[in-house]
């Protein structure tokens, strides 16, 4: 195998193992750095010379340059098992990401930036997914700038046509479950996501209703990060609602549940995702990113989908543009 997708192979295997954050990111930044080599062995001496590439990490990419299994990559495979080995191949089967952010409201980087990422990481499309305005601490998009972005959006297109950025929202759930932004802007999106991003300490009674409103609506695609919590730092505590009523309701309107991949979020916890997958939904293995280096966490959201048995029929961010689309907007076809 080519030295990236070792690197990015073992970083899937420590996800796997529960690895500290900081030492799956590390074979992840030296995947990318890769990219600056030409075709052919390579010693691990001028792998070093590479920006963020260290003695194990240059070792791994001047085996794999000279057309051996690296020893790292076969460790970590024997320890793992079969298991492992069918998250990987889920992880490999990624078409697409439901969920990022620019610079147009509280990512970091430009649209072209997070575009090419998402194309050198080997999808097909990501969809990208700005804040909706009354989310305004993240500056969200006026229906006037959405406009303007949807124009950009199709100008970076145009350029481009092996890989597709699909125009979408991150649209704020509100308080009686309606969405935050003009219904025939919604209309002319290719995805949806539906967060909750205030009064995230309701009652469950209103969270609840509140909830299945948003995920009913026909404009909705995809419910992001169903609880809100946060796992880092101080934290946040999950959002209370009826998780049962939520996702049989997501079952019957097609609304996929998102599998968040941000280290701070996880979300949904595990006995929610649980219960999501009894209940017959689909997924969006989604990593919210807000900068480039961030859409290589969607190896943990895969980890976590082969742990619960789901196979990349229910996973939409495995499927082909052209049903991803035909799925988000049936209508449109």
């Amino acid at each position: 195998m080519d030295p990236a997708t070792a690197l990015r192979r073992i970083a899937f295997l420590l996800e796997w193992n529960d690895a500290s954050p900081y030492r799956v990111r590390a074979f992840h930044t030296a995947a990318d750095a890769v990219r600056a080599l030409p075709p052919g062995p390579v010693d691990a001496a001028r792998a070093r010379r590479l920006p963020g590439v260290g003695p194990v990490t240059a070792e791994v990419i001047a085996q794999a340059a000279a057309g051996v299994t690296p020893t790292y990559l076969t460790r970590l495979e024997s320890a793992a098992g079969p298991a492992a080995r069918a998250g990987w191949e889920l992880a490999s089967a990624a078409a697409g990401d439901c969920h990022l952010h620019s610079d147009w409201s509280d990512g970091g980087h430009p649209i072209e930036e997070m575009a090419e990422a998402a194309r050198a990481l080997g999808h097909r499309w990501a969809v990208l997914t700005d804040h909706s305005p009354r989310l305004t601490i993240a500056h969200g998009l006026s229906p006037e700038r959405l406009r303007r972005q949807l124009d950009a959006v199709a100008a970076l297109n145009a350029e481009d046509g092996s890989f597709r950025l699909l125009t979408g929202i991150e649209c704020d759930i509100l308080e009686d479950g309606s969405l935050d932004q003009e219904p025939e802007l919604l209309g002319r999106l290719d995805v949806v996501v539906a967060s909750v991003h205030s009064k995230l300490r309701s009652d469950p009674e209103p969270m609840t209703a509140r909830m299945l409103t948003a995920v009913s609506n026909p404009r909705t695609n995809v419910l992001g990060h169903c609880t809100g919590r946060i796992v880092t730092g101080r934290g946040r505590p999950p959002s209370r609602f009826d998780a049962e009523a939520v996702f049989a309701a997501c079952a019957a309107a097609g609304t996929a549940v998102e599998i968040n991949c941000r280290p701070e979020r996880r979300d949904p916890p595990d006995d929610l995702l649980r219960l999501a997958v009894d209940a017959g939904c689909l997924f969006a293995v989604d990593t919210d990113a807000h900068a480039p280096e961030q859409l290589h966490w969607l190896t943990s959201g895969y980890a976590r989908a082969a742990r619960f048995g789901l196979g990349a029929e229910r996973l939409v961010t495995t499927w082909p543009r052209e049903r991803l689309l035909a799925w988000a907007n049936p209508a449109a076809g």
